[in-house]
């Protein structure tokens, strides 16, 4: 027969009703009190979404192909972390600096031709000054040429989807058919703040960065707004001619993480003030709760084919969290689908099913986790069997 695994306290595999802006654990706050205006700007192309759920909140021309300038370099860093994770690349790894690499013009790091810099260095120079030596020195060290990594870069943006995005060159220097759109550079935005290494380089304002051959220079962050807008701790700057004044950028107060970004800009200060602009109507307007706290243990009844009669317990393999309105009343369920046919043995750690965040109302599903093991759940022996026989002999009498 099957065993039940019990974990204690609510049961997950029915719905779990949480309800939000009343008294409780999940306390509406008071409703705004004042109106921002969107509608002022003067940019091309605007776009704001909460970071965990992909939530909209502002839109405007969101799939207009426009040109980004130095914005591309967020699908290099992309590649670059990604190259990293799966163990081809590695932050403290030495690269040579190429004469292509050294002599590109446009926003610098200025590296020393033949000298040897780490993959962290000239991350830090990609992330914080926007450096186009940067940028090809990573390109040549993963593709082996620029050209390679450009397919690279646009085999990248397929997978992800993004279909309004082409590029050409690695730096997002003037060059004829590269281009993306409001939301596709928002997309890869996102995926880039799933890097937690990202925020050690997008945070720096300013720094001193000495050379291997002993020179020093001055680095400074294009996003100014790390530095003059509270809870923004990352972004990534663009400025040609034809693309104008570019920025995506992300903040984070409390739980609430936000993504803004504006294309085509009159100016670096009119950029600057509609992502502010964006940011503060976000955080005014939305609040972020948390219902489902990644590792940390949670009850369910599930049932796992040859296992011990134990308790186990299970956690989401991420936050679970909800974006509402302040002031808004919101009730949703928590269902917990367990995986079909578990056998034990089940190693700590394993996937054995999925939650979903499911509006009670609308029946929309917001967001989904995978759930999973805090501990083994061992295989049932031949003696368990028969102490189980003997047990319900015995109590049944």
């Amino acid at each position: 027969m099957r065993k039940k695994l019990v974990v204690l306290g609510l049961i997950l595999s029915t719905l779990l009703l949480f309800t939000t802006g009343t008294a409780g654990t999940f306390a509406a706050e008071a409703a705004p009190d004042k109106q921002i205006n969107l509608e002022s700007f003067n940019s091309r192309a605007a776009y704001l979404i909460d970071y965990d759920t992909g939530k909209v909140l502002y839109e405007r021309n969101p799939d207009e192909r426009y040109p980004i300038a130095s914005m591309v370099k967020i699908m290099t860093l992309n590649i670059a972390f990604d190259e990293i994770a799966a163990g081809r690349l590695a932050l403290d790894q030495m690269i040579a600096i190429s004469d292509t690499a050294a002599g590109m013009g446009g926003s610098q790091m200025f590296l020393d031709a033949g000298k040897e810099y780490s993959v962290s260095d000239l991350i830090k120079g990609i992330t914080v000054v926007s450096a186009n030596d940067a940028s090809v020195a990573i390109a040549e060290t993963i593709a082996g040429s620029k050209e390679a990594f450009i397919d690279m870069m646009n085999e990248r943006a397929a997978a992800m989807g993004l279909e309004n995005t082409k590029f050409v060159n690695v730096t997002g220097l003037p060059e004829s058919g590269q281009y993306s759109t409001a939301r596709d550079v928002t997309a890869m935005m996102r995926k880039l703040l799933g890097n937690p290494d990202y925020f050690k380089y997008s945070t720096i304002y300013m720094e001193n960065y000495t050379h291997p051959g002993g020179r020093i220079s001055e680095l400074v962050n294009t996003n100014k707004l790390v530095r003059f807008y509270k809870g923004c701790d990352g972004g990534k700057t663009g400025f040609t001619n034809d693309a104008m004044y570019c920025l995506s950028a992300t903040a984070k107060r409390g739980d609430t993480r936000v993504i803004a970004t504006v294309l085509g800009a009159e100016s670096s200060k009119s950029r600057n003030n509609e992502i502010s602009t964006l940011f503060n109507y976000a955080f005014h307007n939305y609040k972020t709760v948390k219902l489902l706290e990644k590792g940390k243990a949670f009850p369910a009844e599930i049932k796992v084919e040859g296992a011990k009669d134990v308790t186990v317990e299970l956690a989401a393999d991420r936050d679970l969290t909800a974006l509402e309105k302040r002031g808004e009343k919101r009730a949703y369920e928590l269902r917990f689908v367990a995986d079909d046919g578990l056998k034990a043995p089940i190693a700590r750690g394993s996937v054995i099913g999925k939650v979903e965040l499911i509006d009670k109302n609308s029946g929309e599903v917001y967001g989904c986790a995978g759930i999973i093991t805090l501990n083994d759940i061992e295989k049932r022996s031949l003696l368990d069997g028969i102490g189980s026989i003997f047990d319900n002999w015995f109590f049944g009498i």
